[in-house]
């Protein structure tokens, strides 16, 4: 058995939870912030057999899609570290998409 981490973007998460339930796959669903931009992400717990892990994989990398968007340098001041690597103009990043980690599980017990 394997245990998804998968870390997405508040926007994403209602909709991949909807489409892994859709497969039955069973999720998981806690709130936490991205260290970057301190925004909310969702992450999700997801114990798959591993002959489903590829499938759970590509619903993950389907529904979690990476957009731009447009930061102004107030938004960075309150978010980065140290003066001098803040920039003085608006910058574009890339915000959403998936971090996932795949780990093994030893044992799985269900009360």
């Amino acid at each position: 058995m394997k245990l998804i981490i998968a870390i997405v973007h508040d926007d994403d998460a209602a909709e991949l939870m909807n489409a892994l339930n859709r497969e039955n796959y069973g999720v998981t669903r806690m709130c936490s912030s991205g260290g970057f931009l301190r925004a909310g992400n969702t992450t999700l717990l997801c114990g798959v057999e591993e002959e489903r892990l590829d499938g759970a994989l590509a619903i993950i990398e389907k529904s979690s899609r990476g957009r731009k968007h447009t930061i102004s340098p107030a938004t960075f001041n309150a978010t980065a570290g140290a003066p001098g690597d803040v920039p003085t103009y608006p910058m574009e990043i890339t915000v959403g998409g998936a971090t996932v980690f795949v780990l093994e599980v030893e044992k799985f017990l269900k009360f």
